[in-house]
């Protein structure tokens, strides 16, 4: 195994001989009607597949039942990231549609977006939304194709986006859910996101408070989910991939209790791939560091975790980066076993589907 840090970026190379890992390697197939298209009904009555990292064996239960798996003094870790209503559709200079979708906030109204139909969008572009209640214009095309685009309205700005911004739900699902809420966590808090932080969409405040009584601890860090979380794997090896970097923060009260679980022995279980990623970023000698921070980390096979212990995930999509962090956990051969079994049994996928708990 071998480290690599190119640019600044931290990831790891799992070797089979000579041969590096390759993308196809964390390839499945899925069929369609195991796409879950809407929410379940009820939040905690979501399925539950559970697989124990060191012998491979898988339970199915559901995920108001997740309480059976967590002990005492054992520490969740959320990411309460807000989405934001962050698509918006527009007109473009000399008519027809244009697509924006805000990715980061820079500052002085300033965002880092990815922008339809690119090549028709050059700086000094004008663009107009709704009747004129938001306009912006592309300032700079940045190295990854990437705009930044500077927005003026009469009002104040994320109010404005709340009305005329669309949630930007992945494209494979073709219904749009009758509650905007529930592509929200119930924790969500701190707006900047691009998509959610799926795996803590199956937490209710009942569960939470449950869990609570148990002695469960739980600390809020932020990520905001943008294109390094969801931008598709497309070079042919792993390493080859470069993160795009997203911004998280870890306050001072959830680094010492995340530092604290893990001194008394508790295990430190991520909600979800980005807190994981942030656990791991803000690692330092044991413990987590509080402060704000910057990370493009690619956590593939044969990275040695420092803060995770276990993990709730959602079922990811094949090739992706979020699938090979779960393998990074508990290796490939393992999840893509797990994955086979959850075809098998009708698990549904993807960020409206079922979850996984990794221990």
């Amino acid at each position: 195994m071998s480290k690599i840090e190119k640019s600044g970026r931290i990831g790891y190379n799992e070797k089979s001989g000579d041969v590096d890992l390759k993308t196809h390697d964390f390839w499945y197939d899925l069929p369609p009607g195991l796409i879950a298209q809407t929410p379940a009904d009820r939040r905690d009555h979501s399925r539950l597949l559970v697989l124990d990292r060191a012998g491979g064996e898988i339970e199915h239960r559901h995920f108001y039942e997740i309480g059976d798996y967590l002990r005492p003094g054992g520490c969740l870790v959320v990411n309460n990231s807000r989405v934001l209503p962050a698509r918006l559709l527009g007109e473009k200079p000399g008519g027809g549609v244009c697509e924006l979708l805000l990715l980061e906030d820079r500052g002085d109204h300033i965002w880092e977006c990815l922008a339809r139909p690119g090549r028709r969008l050059p700086p000094g572009s004008r663009l107009r939304f709704g009747d004129g209640q938001l306009t912006a214009e592309i300032r700079e095309i940045l190295p990854d194709g990437l705009r930044l685009v500077r927005f003026d309205c009469d009002g104040i700005f994320l109010e404005t986006l709340e009305a005329l911004g669309i949630m930007p739900l992945p494209p494979y699902i073709t219904e749009t859910p009758g509650d905007p809420g529930r592509y929200q966590t119930v924790y969500a808090k701190i707006n900047g996101s691009a998509a959610a932080p799926t795996a803590g969409l199956h937490f209710t405040p009942e569960l939470l408070t449950s869990l609570e009584k148990k002695g469960v601890l739980r600390a809020e860090l932020t990520l905001h989910v943008g294109l390094g979380t969801f931008r598709p794997v497309k070079t042919g090896t792993v390493e080859a991939h470069i993160m795009h970097a997203e911004r998280y923060s870890v306050p001072p009260e959830a680094a010492e209790t995340i530092s604290r679980a893990r001194a008394a022995g508790g295990r430190v279980i991520a909600v979800g791939t980005t807190s994981a990623r942030t656990l791991e970023s803000a690692a330092k000698n044991g413990a987590v560091a509080p402060g704000p921070g910057r990370t493009d980390i690619f956590i593939t096979p044969g990275y040695p975790f420092q803060m995770t212990d276990g993990l709730i995930t959602n079922f990811h999509l094949p090739e992706s980066t979020l699938i090979m962090l779960v393998s990074a956990l508990c290796g490939r051969e393992r999840v893509l076993a797990a994955y086979a079994e959850a075809i098998r049994e009708g698990y549904r996928f993807f960020s409206f589907g079922d979850a996984m708990l990794v221990l």
